[in-house]
């Protein structure tokens, strides 16, 4: 090709019958599939090398298990309203895929990218223009096989109820789309519920690897300072039918790039052995930043009691 084409939906030239963002230089991970049936545009060629991070925009909704490693990647969230004025998720599943020269492409939401900070000691979400810490006994949960993960625990256990491979920590990273709300306290409050069931309740192959969640208790809410923005959160230490249980977060925060739009944060860990303490979650949230400052230099910290920045 003489030039690159524009950004924009294209169709996949692995999954023509979906349609695909490139983002005027390389394939990004975000597919989509479309109202109507999509003719080829055309097939760039990804250039050489790793792409510059991760490019995730999902929509607000349940996406299976975070805390089961399955071996089924999901595809793009669509997000709609039930009869009951609840969410629904509708998605679509797919394998890695390879381009047209035959080299190995990233899952739809698990790009293959180094970070471009070039610091091993923060994980890149470059879609949202933030980076987040590694804690001890965390990694990058880019190869995880968890969607949207950014962190994973090291290591991975039998689920004590139907069977499944579990982990005791996952962090996700999402751009909030297919809404209107822009609310931090409204978004959060709306999505605990599904993290819980996600992380605790049933994973993407109907199984229920902690038996099921027999109650909750909200442990935690409020504003909170993330990357220098104004944010919310909400936690609910969760009850299972098998093992120990374990906590889930639910945090938005408005993106500093582009139109702002709410990025949401879950986090889901094992309150027993096999997890982390819980306490790295607020480690986690004190330590995100804007890309530009993921060393930590400017004023852009966050917690509970920081300084709120722009809501």
């Amino acid at each position: 090709m003489s030039s690159s084409p524009p950004p924009g939906w294209y169709s996949d030239p692995s999954f023509p019958l979906t349609e695909r963002w490139w983002d005027g230089t390389a394939w990004t991970d975000h597919r989509r599939q479309p109202e109507q049936p999509v003719q080829p545009v055309f097939q760039p060629q990804p250039p050489p090398g790793r792409g510059a991070g991760r490019t995730k925009v999902v929509a607000l909704a349940a996406v299976g298990a975070v805390l089961v490693a399955g071996a089924v990647t999901g595809g793009v969230l669509l997000l709609g309203k039930d009869g009951d004025g609840g969410q629904e998720t509708r998605t679509a599943t797919t394998s890695p895929t390879s381009d047209a020269d035959g080299n190995d492409s990233p899952s739809p939401t698990k790009p293959a990218t180094a970070s471009p900070t070039g610091d091993p000691s923060v994980v890149v979400d470059d879609l949202n223009g933030i980076t987040f810490p590694i804690p001890d006994g965390w990694e990058d949960g880019d190869r995880s096989g968890e969607e949207d993960a950014v962190l994973v625990t090291d290591g991975t256990f039998d689920c004590p109820g139907e069977g499944g491979v579990c982990r005791g920590g996952v962090v996700v990273s999402r751009t909030v789309t297919g809404s209107d709300e822009t609310s931090p306290k409204t978004l959060a409050e709306n999505d605990i519920e599904d993290a819980a069931n996600d992380a605790f309740d049933r994973d993407v192959l109907d199984r229920q690897p902690y038996d099921g969640i027999t109650g909750h208790e909200v442990v935690g809410s409020g504003s909170v300072a993330v990357a220098g923005r104004a944010g919310y959160y909400v936690r609910w230490r969760v009850t299972t039918g098998a093992g120990p249980g374990g906590y889930v977060q639910s945090l938005v925060f408005p993106s500093g790039r582009g139109s702002e739009a709410p990025v949401l944060v879950r986090f889901a860990v094992d309150a027993g052995d096999d997890g982390p303490p819980v306490g790295d979650i607020d480690e986690i949230v004190e330590g995100i930043r804007p890309v530009g400052d993921a060393g930590g230099d400017g004023d852009t910290g966050g917690g509970v009691g920081s300084s709120l920045g722009p809501s």
